[in-house]
């Protein structure tokens, strides 16, 4: 998929396509990340720059550092959500750094070209409800009329119990926010690509080329059996993120959840797993489509001591900095999961040639 920087700007005022010799010969390479909590990014600066120096864990971060400090890309750009800049930390949640800052690094390193990250990530958003896209329609009315039920019955305890009058739910509150944040990320996508060289001088006239998208998502489907829907949607909202963006064999990577670790999922969460590495084995998904375990990239050190975190609160913060939903916030571990990630990317787009 080609778009110019400015969309439509490929066209002269004239109305005919711009010479051959006017285009930008090497387009930049546009990598989408999206998903929820985890691909937002969840370690603390403050880890990943304690390891960064300490001699059991710097050769990890080497290659993302020059004379002592970290590198910042002139080569590869971020946009997440109201943040921009050149790669380096901190393109997370607030003062956090997640599997980009890996991903993006190497695809720098990989193509000659300009690389662009647009990351639409939001907390606790699930694919069943926030991120269902078009093709997979609404739930059951019951389902539907359940929900309407629930929230009015909460709006009423509410009112009474702090002698409100907010208004009752109707049934338009309910529908409007399915596929509300699917809508936003396509939203922040042709955004993004659209005011690229406002961003960024350096992409100023520079046309885009849609390279890639990497999902990383799934704590919030394991409740009240979303999580039997997951395949289903998933494989949904792979053909409409590439009908929806003109990009028909869009490589696409799935980062599966995996937050049980070296411990074997059971329950939802092996659902969604299942769910989740079977995109790569449907017909029409071979070869365009790979799913990455990243229960398998524990960091065993992390893992060892999150059980005692708070009695061993001064080790800890040098080990991981959030909870196991959140990968433990190990820097380890969100980076080898972006190299994961890259990896596949990358085993995609050499398929392609």
């Amino acid at each position: 998929m080609l778009v110019s920087a400015l969309v439509l700007a490929s066209l002269a005022p004239t109305g005919q396509p711009t010479s051959p010799a006017a285009q930008e010969a090497n387009p930049v390479k546009v990598f989408v990340l999206a998903g929820q909590s985890n691909m937002e990014g969840k370690v603390q600066n403050k880890l990943i720059e304690h390891q960064a120096k300490h001699e059991k864990t710097a050769e990890m971060f080497a290659h993302l550092r020059k004379d002592g400090e970290w590198i910042v890309r002139d080569d590869v750009f971020i946009k997440f959500l109201g943040r921009h800049g050149g790669l380096t930390i901190g393109f997370g949640s607030r003062d956090r750094t997640g599997a980009e800052l890996e991903f993006g690094t190497m695809m720098g390193n990989h193509f000659e070209e300009p690389v662009l990250l647009i990351k639409a990530a939001w907390g606790g958003h699930s694919l069943y409800k926030l991120f269902r896209s078009p093709s997979a329609g609404m739930p059951d009315d019951k389902v539907l009329e359940d929900e309407l039920k629930k929230a009015q019955d909460r709006v009423r305890k509410q009112n009474e119990k702090h002698k409100r009058d907010n208004p009752i739910p109707t049934m338009d509150d309910i529908t409007k926010d399915y596929g509300k944040s699917y809508r936003n990320m396509l939203k922040e996508v042709r955004e993004g690509m659209a005011k690229a060289g406002d961003m960024f001088p350096a992409l100023k006239g520079k046309e885009l080329e849609l390279a890639g998208f990497v999902w990383f998502q799934g704590w919030n489907d394991q409740y009240n059996g979303a999580e039997t829907e997951y395949e289903s949607n998933m494989a949904h909202f792979i053909r409409d993120v590439r009908k929806d963006l003109g990009a028909p064999k869009l490589p696409f990577v799935i980062g599966v959840m995996g937050q049980n670790g070296k411990t074997p999922a059971k329950g939802p969460m092996k659902v969604i797993q299942d769910a989740q590495l079977a995109m790569q084995e449907k017909d029409e998904f071979r070869g365009n489509v790979l799913a990455v375990r990243t229960d398998e990239l524990e960091d065993e050190a992390a893992a060892k001591l999150y059980p005692e975190w708070r009695k061993r609160f001064e080790e800890w913060e040098k080990t991981g900095s959030d909870h196991r939903y959140h990968y433990l916030g190990s820097a380890i571990w969100f980076t080898r999961i972006g190299h994961a990630m890259g990896e596949a990317m990358l085993e995609l787009h050499a398929a392609r040639k």
